[in-house]
């Protein structure tokens, strides 16, 4: 089925009724940034979204100005829309900030309340001119290596509270967030979740969070500086993102542009994202744990899309364990990224990538490889020589059908590699290459075994 048309998916819009509501029909408080401002917003906008739901639906607007505001909780049936110049800015404390029990990289764990969040929802959307900033700089740790030396002394100026690792140093924002790390408290129980709460700041969430949603539209608005993941729909269903902007400086931690997991029937199109991680990244869980139910992945079009800077320009995995099946990217522009694309696993994962198209892509200046698809993600097999003799079938995944045709890549250091596991080369199969060009640093354009070039 690769490369049919049947992959460019279209998914049901959300439709609403025609009622709209203005934040400043409620008490807000405009252009002032501090906890209470944020509280006073944040309480206007949930009523106004609320009121907008049980009255059947329709439109919350946040107009021009800046607003401060607490995390926002969505509803169905309403479309939350900022108008031209409206900065939507997320404030941060601990009161505004619980710890819940979520899924975060493919498993359950500890994280906070996202600034922008909603479950089991119906015909929702973000959409507008507006900016929405998640504050990201007050709660990601920054290593050291990743900025100037100008930047590591302003970050000195803010917090002295550096933790030496054999990578580099790394800073945190706050003692909580520092602490928290050397802690490292986890569990799922109301008595872990109270011993945890002091160290809130270290348990940094995304900053979009959609859980089990169906007919959802991202349109037109900029989103930027989250404390994790910039955008992550889960178990969604018709999802819409088009020309929208993601940004995250180049040393933000975990700060993926969007991480679209176990969803089925998606579009991403005509949008820009320069992120500090992954820029458009699909996943689904991560191994035995994922593998306990079903929600691959799936019927996912992305095209006309632009990644100026990021860890990869399309990704899948490495959390893939149910499955990420009949995907299509196409006229689509990398620049700058670290990898072009990439599809990465690991043993234990268990999983099947599959039906994958990559079609009319272009790169400039890659630092890595163009293509890579690898089984040695997390744990480094493939370097240690391990194998896999004794594992369990259904821990070992597989990537299989994958086309990459009219690609063509100005400038990396290797074209296309594939590293199966190491005594298992069937994990990476029929895998094809045509009509494309690569002008590699290296003389080994091509690395791997079972691929297909014509």
């Amino acid at each position: 089925m690769t490369g049919q048309n049947m992959m460019r998916v279209k998914p049901i819009l959300p439709e609403f009724p025609d009622r709209t509501v203005c934040i400043t029909e409620y008490k807000v408080c405009k252009g002032v940034m501090s906890d209470e401002a944020g509280r006073i917003n944040g309480n206007a906008i949930n009523s106004a979204i609320k009121d907008v739901s049980e009255a059947g639906g329709g439109t919350v607007v946040i107009p021009e100005g800046i607003w401060a505001s607490s995390p926002i909780e969505l509803k169905s049936n309403v479309r939350l829309y900022l108008n031209k110049q409206a900065v939507l800015k997320f404030t941060k404390n601990k009161e505004d900030y619980p710890l819940i029990i979520t899924n975060y990289e493919g498993q359950q764990c500890i994280r906070t309340v996202s600034p922008i969040h909603g479950e089991n929802l119906t015909n929702i959307a973000i959409a507008g001119d507006g900016l929405i900033d998640g504050s990201g700089d007050l709660w990601r740790p920054v290593k050291g290596f990743k900025v100037t030396e100008r930047q590591w002394k302003a970050l000195l100026g803010k917090s002295d509270k550096v933790l030496k690792t054999k990578e580099s140093e790394v800073w945190f924002p706050s003692e909580t967030a520092y602490e928290g790390n050397n802690r490292n408290i986890q569990g799922n129980t109301e008595n872990i979740l109270k011993e945890a709460a002091d160290f809130y700041d270290f348990y940094r969430p995304v900053m979009v969070s959609l859980k089990h949603c169906s007919k959802v539209l991202l349109e037109g608005v900029t989103f930027l500086n989250s404390p994790a993941w910039n955008i992550h729909p889960f178990f969604c269903d018709n999802l819409t993102v088009r020309d929208i902007k993601v940004r995250n400086p180049y040393y933000a931690q975990n700060g993926d542009g969007i991480d679209v997991e176990s969803c089925d029937t998606v579009e991403i199109c005509d949008s820009v994202f320069e992120t500090g991680d992954d820029a458009i990244c699909l996943k689904s869980g991560k191994n035995a744990e994922a593998r306990t139910f079903e929600g691959p992945c799936q019927n996912v079009y992305i095209h006309d899309c632009v990644v100026n800077e990021g860890h990869g320009g399309f990704v899948i995995g490495s959390e893939m364990s149910r499955g990420v099946k009949n995907v299509y990217v196409e006229n689509c522009t990398f620049r700058g990224t670290d990898v072009g694309v990439r599809i990465k696993s690991a043993l234990g994962r268990g999983g099947v990538v599959e039906n994958i198209t990559v079609r009319n892509v272009n790169m400039i200046n890659i630092l890595g490889e163009a293509v890579i698809m690898t089984m040695g993600y997390v744990l480094n097999l493939l370097d240690k020589n391990e194998t896999i003799a004794g594992q369990n079938e259904e821990d070992i995944p597989y990537f299989r059908d994958i086309l990459i045709d009219k690609v063509t890549c100005t400038g990396c250091k290797v074209g296309i590699k594939l590293e199966p596991l190491s005594d298992r080369p069937d994990t990476i199969s029929n895998i094809t290459v045509k009509n494309s060009t690569f002008v590699a640093a290296c003389d080994n354009i091509i690395a791997g075994k079972n691929i297909n070039v014509e």
